[in-house]
This record gives C-alpha cells, structure tokens and sequence, in this order.
C-alpha cells in the first residue's frame, strides 16, 4: 500500500480586514498555516517569514526522526523573527501562530504553536487535534469557564505562546498514525472562531474534493461575518495503489496562498528554486487577475480556476484586491503601517488590555500584601499588571493559613473600591492577629513574674521569726506598709541615715530600701493583656499558630 496526500488550500483576507497576515502552505510533503500578529504590516511579515523558514522540510525527505526536524526548523524561524526585530526595531511586537503536519509516507508529524487548528475526519468524527495556546484555553483547562462559554468569550483570540515572543519556543509536537480516508483540515481561527464544530465537521464529511471544500469553508466563514482573515488547508489520505480515482488525480505541485504569496519576501534561498516549493514561491508572487470564484489548488485536486492565482481565495469581483499590486517592499510597508502597541490575534490583544487595566487583585509582595493593577498574568511578552498600592503593614505572617493562600493565588476583583476593602479586610485581620500575639506574651511575663516573686517571698520568711507561715501575699502588705512604720526600721534609722528622722527613714536607711527589694521580687502593677473584643477573639481563633 502505497498513500499520499490530496491536498488543497485557500486563503481570504475576510470582510473586516484591510489586508491578510495569515499565511499558508500546501505541499506534498508539507502543510503549514502561519497566522500574523503585531500590526497591519509586520503581522503578515511574520507569517511570512516563518512560512518561508520551514518550506525547505517540503523538498527534504524527512528522516526518522521527523520531530526533531520539525523543531529544529521551527526555532530557526523563530531566531528569524527575534534577528527582523533586532534590525529593524519598528517591527518590534510581531509574531505568528504556526500549525504545520509533515508526512513521511506512513506517518504525519505535527507541530503547533499558538491558536491555529488543525483537525482529523476519521470514520464521519471530526477531532481537534491540537490545543489552543490562548488565554481562555487557560481557563477552561482550570475549570473556570466551559467549552460553550469559551466559544463566545470576548477575549477567546488572546495567545499565550506564539513564534517571535521570546528567545526559546516552546511548539507541541506530536506524531500522527495514518489511515487511508483520514481527511485533515488546519485552519487560521479566522475560520475555526466563527464556523462551528459540528458545521465544520458536517462540511468535511460531504467528502468533496479538497479545493471544493476549502472554497465552501471560506463561504461559510464570510457567511458568519468573516472577522478575520480565513485560511484553511484540507488534504485527504489516499492509496495511490488501489486504482481509486480520486487518487489519480493526484498532484504535487505545491501551493502558496495569503501574505506569503503577496510579499516580496523569498520563500526559499537560491538552491530551492528548482524545487517544487521554489516553483510554487515564485507562482504564487506573479500578479495575476483573480477570478470570480478565487483559486484552490493544486490543478490535481480538481484544478484552479482559470485566470486566478494559484491557491489564492480571489476577492469579490470589481474589489480593488483583483488588480495587480504595487511592487513595494516589506521594510516600506511596515514602516507605513507599523503600529505603536502590538495586535495580538488579529486587534484582540489591545481590547483585552484596557479591559485588564480596569481589574484588580490583592496578591503578595515579598512578605506582605499589595494592591495590583490588572490580572496576575504575563501574555506572550507583556506584563498585563502592574503595582498600585503597597501595603507592608499587612504582614503576611500574620494571616490564617487559608487568607494567605489566596493572597498567594491572588485575589481577583473587579475594580479598585473592592481590592482596597479586601486589602483593609485583610489589615484588620492582622491587627487582631497581632494585638493577640501581644496580650499572649503579656500574659506568660506576668506569670513568669508573679512566679518570681512568690519565690522571693517565701525566701524572706525563712529568716523572719515572726512570720514563718505568711504567705507571699502577707509579706507583701507587710513590706509595703514599712515606710510608715517608726518601729525597728525608725530604731535603726539613726545608724546610718539621716539621726534626726524618726517618722520617715532616710533614703539610704534598711527601711527605705526595704520596700524597694519588695518591689524587685513583684512589681507593684503587673502588665496585663490586652483585651479582646468577642469579635477580635473570634478572629484570633484563625490565627497562626505560633501568632495567636
């Protein structure tokens, strides 16, 4: 048994968007959808530059080790993208998404990073078989929204990993066993973001030919608003040895469509033009009239229609799109239509920022408790929160066990009135943990005292004749009413103080200094706790241990 690969692809910049940045690729060997992100021009550079990077795996037979060649390939476009930035600092803030499926004859290797999608039809069951890198994926992966919620949440667009955000990409790759009648499809979310599941999934199973598919793909996406630009690949597993003739149909020419068969970038170095995928570089570039209906290929797939480009969705006839462009560079281009704060998925980043600047969340801060501005995450490259208040006297110490995991968690709310009264909430909390701690330790030195004083007392009446059996009590009034007596103390006076005094000894006389040994064992006012309201004592039971 002998399979390959029937495949076509299509691309429209949809009905809302001045230009396309997505970009795509169908090759026999290779399929590849690239969605740009970062502003009118450097998104569908991006996309642009990624496609070309990984083309060369379509002229190359893969090795057996196809996920390292699939990695590898990705990170070199990601370097590229990082090297654009480094030269040209106005593109600052471009990236892509990037789905591709790479075919050994026997095996697919995918690799995806980002929010494009790419889905398997096997038996009439459509499967998504890729995970979306997004904001709201996040959340329904925590259980915090459903899968139906996800669907319409406003900021369901907004990508935590793409190609171009960091020095190190992290794709999922994964290997894919194949079944002759399995049917892919990968598409930009322009697609998969507006059609739904069981549509798409309803469409695919019609079993048209490919570019016949693709075509009703893109209608029904710009039947639903077409927000955004439209991609979509499909490609079918054939047997080429069992005289089908679906699979005589076959056709490896490859396949360009969207910004990467616009721009003047090269698709491949000089080696690679001889290649299928130089070819189909340099056919996808040549301005053409778009037909009426637009292009999918490959001819073999059921064929282009006359006039068009090859495997570009053409416009609406009489639209400006189906002229011949200008010949204008990339650099030129994105200087026009550079844009100061970076697009993500297509202009959802910005919306979903200022909506995030008017969220707040009680966190940690060191060892204590802050106010923040935003939400407790970082998107891509950006920080989407920033410190408001500081509030160091909120000691986190001194927080129940539970108060202090979810200041760790963070607590989310939804404007600045409801984070200072949780912050206040959680100060008070700490002033009767601490107001606590304080009476305990006042209470163990009083005892620690009044134990030191009963074992000085009871010393005193061992040398006391008269009071064998006084209690420390005892000896206590007895020492205190001393300095009123002009008894032994008034007889002992004149020997060393003062020998006129005989109602009040002097200060350096053994009655003055009497009362002040008394005092030395117990002071004469203890310390005592600080009391506790009923509400304090109930917040003091949730203290620490060791706080409380």
């Amino acid at each position: 048994m002998s399979l390959s690969l029937r495949f076509a692809a299509g691309s429209h910049k949809g009905m809302i968007r001045e230009g396309n940045e997505d970009s795509g690729y169908a090759g026999p060997r290779l399929l590849a959808i690239a969605d740009g992100m970062g502003g009118q021009a450097a998104g569908e550079v991006a996309s642009s530059e990624v496609i070309s990077t990984i083309v060369p795996l379509d002229d190359d037979i893969p090795g057996s080790d196809i996920l390292t060649s699939l990695g590898s390939a990705v990170q070199r476009a990601n370097d590229q993208l990082l090297q654009m930035v480094q030269e040209d600092p106005q593109l600052e803030g471009m990236g892509t998404t990037l789905t591709a499926l790479l075919w050994t004859g026997q095996r697919l290797g995918l690799v995806h990073v980002g929010d494009s999608r790419a889905y398997l039809l096997r038996d009439g069951v459509l499967t998504q078989i890729t995970q979306d890198h997004t904001w709201v994926q996040r959340l329904v992966d925590e259980g915090r929204i459903t899968e139906e919620e996800a669907t319409t949440h406003p900021q369901r667009s907004l990508l935590m990993r793409a190609l171009g955000s960091g020095e190190r990409v992290e794709p999922d790759l994964s290997i894919r066993e194949v079944r002759v009648g399995d049917r892919y499809l990968i598409c930009s979310d322009g697609l998969s973001g507006v059609v739904s599941h069981q549509t798409l999934e309803d469409t695919l199973a019609g079993y048209q030919a490919p570019h016949e598919t693709v075509q009703e793909l893109i209608q029904l996406a710009l039947r639903g608003g077409g927000p955004d630009n439209i991609t979509c690949i499909v490609a079918d597993v054939l047997d080429t040895d069992d005289g089908d003739t679906l699979a005589g149909q076959l056709n490896d020419t490859p396949v360009v469509v969207g910004a990467v068969a616009d721009t003047q970038l090269p698709l491949s170095d000089a080696r690679h033009l001889q290649t299928p995928a130089g070819r189909a570089a340099e056919l996808g570039r040549t301005p053409q009239q778009a037909g009426p209906a637009g292009a999918f290929g490959p001819p073999g797939s059921g064929g282009p229609v006359p006039g068009a480009p090859l495997g570009t969705f053409g416009e609406h006839e009489g639209t400006e799109a189906a002229k011949p462009r200008k010949n204008r560079s990339w650099v030129k281009r994105t200087v026009i239509g550079a844009v100061v704060l970076a697009v993500v998925a297509g202009g959802g980043f910005y919306g979903f920022y200022t909506w995030a600047q008017t969220q707040y969340y009680v966190g940690a801060k060191g060892d204590h408790v802050a106010v923040y501005r935003g939400i407790d995450q970082k998107l891509v490259w950006v920080s989407m929160s920033k410190l408001h208040t500081d509030r160091p006297e909120i000691k986190l110490a001194y927080l129940p066990d539970y108060l202090r995991n979810q200041v760790s968690a963070t607590i989310t709310m939804d404007n600045l009135s409801q984070a200072d009264n949780k912050a206040d909430e959680l100060a008070e909390q700490v002033r009767v943990c601490e107001k606590a701690e304080r009476a305990k330790k006042a209470d163990g030195t009083a005892k620690a005292q009044e134990g030191t004083a009963a074992a000085g007392g009871a010393g005193g009446t061992v040398s006391d004749k008269d009071d064998t059996a006084a209690s420390p009590l005892d000896s206590m009034k007895k020492a205190t009413a001393l300095p009123t007596s002009t008894g032994a103390a008034g007889a002992a006076g004149p020997e060393v103080g003062d020998p006129t005094s005989t109602a009040a000894p002097g200060k350096n006389s053994p009655a003055a200094s009497g009362p002040d040994k008394a005092d030395t064992g117990k002071a004469t006012t203890p310390p005592t706790a600080e009391s506790l309201t009923p509400d304090e004592q109930a917040k003091a039971r949730n203290c620490p241990s060791g706080q409380s």
